[in-house]
């Protein structure tokens, strides 16, 4: 029966102080569900990222509640400073045992407040490109043009070279036509077949016109902008597009041909041309 003689005399030796630990840490609980619903409407109007507002609202809700428990423990007498110097010396501890962890915490910190690159946008970095699916705390996905996720280290992203395409690419298509070709009327048909697609961008005028003077045809760069989901669909409806058109209008896509000189016997030439494929 002693142990049951301390509890009661330390209960009313010190009930006062346990009153008033008790009554601390209801307060700081109340502080703390308060503060939170108040800091995270705040950082809502705000327009913060999710992970930034619920990693703000959790550290803040644990800072209060920490604060109000050591509070009460010193109010009924115990000493705190030596849980003071603990929680140092464990957190000291705790941050070089996770040194990579919170090195991608405070890169996703830093790139969600800076916005390099938002949801949606097109990126290439590091030496892989793909559609930004997801900015967390602690990595970046990316989505491929494949449908498969490419999943970067936040502290990988930081500090490097970063190609931010927005929410629109621009293709980069091109076809031959023969020497002989009419290029004002050929430009005209393109042109028709870029505005009468659906996924071109209409606001934004394409890049179309003679490339280069190849040995066999003339290259012509087709150039229009399209969203960055419509890529790769738009691309093989253009293609499909001025096919079906050139060969509507006898517009002819040569194929490379040399010609090739033989000389007989006799030293005199003999021209002969080849079609290579």
């Amino acid at each position: 029966m002693q142990w049951k003689d301390k509890i009661a005399t330390y209960i009313v030796e010190q009930g006062p102080a346990l009153l008033g630990a008790l009554l601390i840490v209801s307060a700081g609980l109340l502080a703390c569900k308060w503060v939170s619903r108040f800091l995270s409407g705040w950082l809502s109007r705000r327009q913060l990222e999710p992970p930034v507002r619920m990693l703000l609202t959790r550290v803040t809700a644990l800072v209060i509640i920490l604060f109000s428990g050591l509070i009460a423990v010193g109010t009924i007498g115990v000493d705190i400073m030596p849980l003071v110097t603990g929680i140092g010396v464990i957190g000291v501890g705790v941050s070089l045992a996770m040194q990579g962890v919170l090195g991608n915490l405070v890169a996703g910190l830093l790139i969600i407040f800076t916005k390099p690159f938002r949801v949606g946008e097109y990126v290439s970095i590091i030496g892989v490109t793909g559609q930004v699916d997801m900015i967390e705390l602690f990595n970046t996905v990316l989505l491929n043009a494949d449908r498969s996720r490419i999943v970067i280290p936040n502290r990988k992203i930081v500090g490097e070279v970063l190609h931010n395409y927005g929410t629109i690419r621009q293709l980069d298509l091109s076809v031959g036509v023969s020497y002989d070709t009419n290029i004002p009327s050929m430009l005209a048909l393109v042109r028709d077949i870029l505005s009468k697609n659906t996924r071109v961008l209409k606001e934004l005028a394409p890049g179309l016109g003679i490339a280069a003077l190849a040995d066999s045809s003339i290259t012509i760069a087709v150039k229009p902008w399209v969203a960055v989901n419509d890529y790769g669909a738009a691309a093989a409806e253009i293609n499909q597009a001025i096919v079906e058109r050139f060969r509507e209008q006898g517009i002819s896509i040569p194929c490379p041909q040399r010609e090739i000189r033989v000389l007989n016997g006799n030293g005199l030439h003999e021209p002969q041309t080849h079609r290579v494929a």
